[in-house]
């Protein structure tokens, strides 16, 4: 049972990924594998970082040997993935909108069609846009074809969009909280497909 974390923001030890470490601790708990990856490593590690469409189909030229190409083949073969961002005008970072522009090669060949995905949020306020960055990441996985799953799992209740705190998201009691629920709706996910197809 593997399940990536991308961090989204372009801090490697901020509140995006203090949540993500939450999620983290509680999958392993239950018996999972996470690991997470920093987007911006992985973008930077490509010459062209942004994605300029100077191909169509894109060749993949531009990340071949690169961290994003490692990043994109451990979802591949992940389980579930849970996506990571600050809130950044109302949306996602520009770091995470360009790790997603770049795997348009990924999407034609449908390879992430059917994994599990859920979005963690942070944001400045209480009220800072913590639920259409949310809904943003979910829009994102919904066109590489991903079952959206919430922060809601039937020992707790039925959740909202995901894991969204204020920062500091180490200070967010509720956004903790909702950190464990995601883990344990991520775990039993999975379980669940892996009786159904065993």
């Amino acid at each position: 049972m593997l399940v990536i974390g991308l961090n989204g923001s372009p801090k490697k030890n901020g509140n995006t990924a203090f949540l993500l470490n939450e999620v983290k601790k509680h999958v392993e708990e239950l018996g999972g594998e996470f690991e997470i990856i920093d987007v911006q490593s992985a973008i930077l590690d490509c010459k062209h970082p942004f994605c300029m469409e100077c191909k169509s189909p894109c060749d993949q030229n531009c990340l071949k040997g690169t961290k994003l190409e490692e990043a994109y083949n451990k979802i591949t073969k992940a389980d579930a993935v849970v996506v990571g961002s600050p809130v950044y005008f109302g949306t996602v970072s520009a770091q995470l909108k360009c790790f997603f522009d770049k795997s348009r090669y990924i999407r034609s060949d449908k390879k992430w069609v059917g994994k599990i995905g859920a979005a963690v949020t942070v944001g400045a306020s209480k009220y800072g846009g913590q639920e259409l960055t949310a809904n943003t990441i979910q829009n994102m996985l919904m066109v590489h074809g991903f079952d959206i799953i919430n922060d809601g799992y039937e020992e707790f209740d039925a959740g909202h969009f995901g894991v969204s705190a204020q920062s500091p998201a180490d200070e967010d009691r509720f956004g903790i909280k909702r950190a464990k629920v995601l883990a344990y709706r991520i775990v039993d996910s999975i379980k669940k497909r892996e009786e159904n197809n065993g």
